[in-house]
């Protein structure tokens, strides 16, 4: 008996998306582009609307899904989308790494890759084929609500980073059974924000996208990431789900990407709802899939509409052949045909949490810390009995330690009670369980940040998502900061866990304030006018601005989101069992007036201030402090004078004149002195770490290929432009900080 071509895993994937497409009904078809949440349960989905993807899915609710599919006229297999943003987000037990912010403070891309890999590992375990990460967005303005997400302020570093998370998790390739799709997102553009309001119209030329924008996701785009998300907002008043521009002449022309698009939540509803560029879902379906889009998240209509749009003459059905055969072909590459690697309890109960998962765990949350200010105070001691109080809303807050798309943050309605509360170790739980043996650790809270309530405006957005809770700040309370100076007053330091929560964090959640909010500032009065040193541990999603009572702190230390191993490594830090390596991904703004802050921005003519406030950030971008000194000498750049396609090779020494080891984050700027257009005055195009021994030097060697040495010209054109150019290298992207050398790149 002939096996049809289609389920012929010996002929080539073309061969076989051809037949089956050849056997598809339009409807199975144009289900095959959607994916649907299931939150209204998934029968209508399979039997009514032929989906080809689902999301956000219970264990429950995937087993039904795969029961019903199997039953189907050709019983295509589903593909399992998820965001499993800093771990398998919304699986219970499973890992929680820092967020992405937290670990782009590492500048390591090995260290994501194998965050990445072991992630994949457990949501493949699941079930789970598809996760929408890496966020390849740059965060400028720090009042966006999903700064977390990102790798910080700076392109090469976004590029670095989010590559190494698309190889970590495609591992071997889609075949490979623990492999899961990696998402570019949000192509592109999208955290340009208006006023940090999340997905608000992003005003951005081209020059501007090719600039800043699109550089990270060319990286990506060439490492081979199977799939891009596509923002929500428009740009030059076209919305990115139609921008053929951005999706055809750069994405797929360009750059010459094969891989496959799919909308965010309901991009083309949001066409005739809330932009208002089509008066019904037929002319929004057409122009969506005429634009390039292959897969369409949470848009019900479409199912009718793209029907009715072929009906018209809107839409030719040979587009959404072309969107269906990239859909299949990832489902044949991921071999769902042969095998729809359903949930494994046998392979959960193996690599779920594992003892490696969890020991990598509490390594990148060592790493996603960042020691911003230390005088002398840390390391405590780690041999004599200590008294240490432990204050603060977030000292004991298991949820904002884990941050954002993890358990109770909100988007599974299966998990909302979220993670095991025994596998997060908070702040507190890390000093009890760190702290010198006979120390005594005492515990007040302090000060509470906000209550909230709900939206007046209504339970849900137009697009089905729910309106999260109005956060409104509380007042300071005596009585509790009056119990956190009595536990403070006599202790041998005092640590001070602030910061923002989990309600205020995430999509639809900016905030118009950077401020520490609630009583925390008057908490923090109080405490730095006891005698007690006060170690001031901003547990946060973002950067915020500090009070003038922060200058009084003995050392403070941010801690973005460390998951779930947060609090172990916190006291690791504290107690001097690791060195801090940490370096900020993003600027540390002053007020909230300064923004947007970064470090490469271009030049303003008439200075660095305004009138009543330095432009210059409290930290900058790269910066952060170790238990030792370093000094950096001798930069040499072994050949000055270079072609367009030479790399330019120098050295450093870096020297550690202090007691402890360093793992130091050597960074390397270039300048083009000269432009034909404003450029940046110097930006980020190498990084390395290298351990230094104390009281030792070593050499660290730095290569940037010319070809990286590039500006966008006034005609967007990127361009390597002929003449001299300055080598900066140091320690952070401060000016001060960064010895300088020359170079000539000669014409071709």
């Amino acid at each position: 008996m002939s096996t049809v071509a289609y389920l012929d895993p010996s002929l080539p994937i073309p061969s076989r998306v051809d037949d089956l497409l050849g056997r598809m009904t339009l409807p199975e078809k144009v289900g095959q582009m959607m994916q649907m949440h299931t939150y209204g349960g998934v029968d209508h989905l399979i039997t009514d609307l032929h989906v080809g993807s689902i999301l956000h899915a219970s264990p429950e609710r995937l087993a039904r899904a795969h029961e019903l599919n199997a039953r189907t006229r050709l019983a295509i297999p589903l593909l399992i989308g998820e965001d499993c943003i800093h771990g398998h987000s919304f699986f219970k037990g499973a890992e929680i790494y820092p967020t992405q912010l937290g670990m782009a403070a590492s500048f390591d891309p090995h260290l994501l890759e194998r965050v990445a890999r072991a992630t994949a590992v457990e949501v493949a375990s699941t079930g789970i084929h598809w996760t929408f990460s890496p966020v390849l967005c740059i965060a400028r303005d720090l009042r966006w609500g999903r700064v977390s997400e990102t790798f910080g302020e700076d392109p090469h570093l976004l590029g670095e980073l989010g590559a190494a998370m698309v190889r970590g998790y495609q591992g071997d390739g889609l075949a490979d059974p623990t492999a899961i799709l990696a998402t570019s997102k949000h192509f592109a553009g999208y955290s340009e924000t208006q006023g940090g309001r999340d997905a608000s119209e992003a005003d951005i030329s081209r020059r501007k996208l090719r600039s800043w924008y699109l550089p990270p996701f060319e990286r990506v785009a060439r490492e081979g990431s199977a799939t891009f998300m596509l923002g929500y907002q428009s740009t030059d008043g076209v919305p990115i789900t139609i921008n053929s521009w951005l999706l055809n002449d750069v994405l797929r022309d360009e750059w010459g990407y094969t891989g496959t698009l799919i909308t965010d939540w309901d991009n083309v509803g949001n066409l005739v709802r809330e932009q208002r560029l089509f008066p019904d879902y037929a002319h929004a379906s057409a122009a969506a899939v005429n634009a390039g889009n292959d897969m369409i998240m949470t848009t019900p209509a479409f199912f009718e509409g793209a029907q009715d749009a072929v009906e018209q003459g809107l839409l030719d059905e040979s587009r959404i052949d072309e969107a269906v055969a990239r859909v299949l072909t990832l489902k044949f590459a991921l071999g769902l045909f042969e095998d729809s690697r359903m949930a494994d309890p046998q392979r959960q109960a193996a690599v779920i949490a594992s003892p490696e998962h969890r020991a990598l765990n509490r390594e990148a949350a060592q790493r996603s810390l960042v020691l911003l200010e230390n005088n002398g105070v840390l390391p405590l001691a780690s041999q004599t009995p200590l008294t240490v109080a432990v204050v603060g809303p977030n000292a004991d807050d298991p949820d904002t330690t884990l941050g954002d798309w993890a358990g109770a943050s909100g988007q599974a309605d299966w998990l909302m009670e979220g993670h095991p509360r025994d596998m997060i170790s908070t702040v507190l739980d890390g000093v009890r369980a760190g702290a010198p043996a006979g120390s005594t650790v005492i515990h007040a809270r302090g000060a509470d940040i906000i209550t909230t309530g709900p939206d007046p405006q209504g339970a849900f957005f137009p697009d089905g998502q729910p309106r999260p809770h109005i956060a409104f700040p509380v007042d300071p309370d005596p009585a509790m900061i009056a119990e956190a100076v009595e536990a403070a007053t006599g202790a041998d330091a005092v640590i001070a866990v602030l910061g923002d929560r989990i309600e205020l964090v995430g999509e639809g959640k900016s905030t118009a304030t950077l401020e520490l909010l609630g009583g925390q500032v008057a908490l923090l009065d109080a405490l730095v006018e006891t005698s007690t040193p006060v170690i001031l541990v901003v547990l946060a999603s973002k950067p915020h601005v500090l009070p003038r009572s922060a200058d009084k702190a003995a050392a403070v230390i941010w801690a973005a989101n460390p998951g779930m191993a947060g609090g172990h490594a916190l006291a690791d830090l504290i107690f001097g069992a690791v060195e801090p390596s940490g370096r900020l991904p993003l600027s540390w703004p002053r007020h909230v007036g300064q923004q947007p802050t970064f470090y490469n921005q271009i030049d303003a003519q008439h200075g660095y201030r305004y009138a009543d406030l330095t432009q210059e950030p409290r930290w900058v971008f790269g910066e952060g402090l170790s238990y030792s000194t370093v000094e950096y000498s001798d930069l040499t750049i072994h050949e000055p004078s270079l072609g367009p396609t030479d790399t330019v090779r120098a050295h450093v020494t870096v020297t550690n004149t202090g007691t402890r080891p360093v793992l130091e984050t050597v960074q390397a700027y270039v300048r083009d002195n000269v432009t034909s257009a404003t450029w940046a005055d110097r930006e980020l195009k190498s990084f390395v770490r290298l351990p230094v021994p104390p009281g030792e030097s070593a050499t660290a060697s730095i290569e940037i290929p010319v070809s990286a040495c590039s500006i966008v010209n006034s005609h967007e054109e990127r361009v390597v432009e002929p003449g001299d150019f300055t080598l900066l290298v140091g320690p952070s992207s401060r000016l001060s900080d960064l010895l300088t050398a020359p170079f000539h790149v000669q014409e071709r």
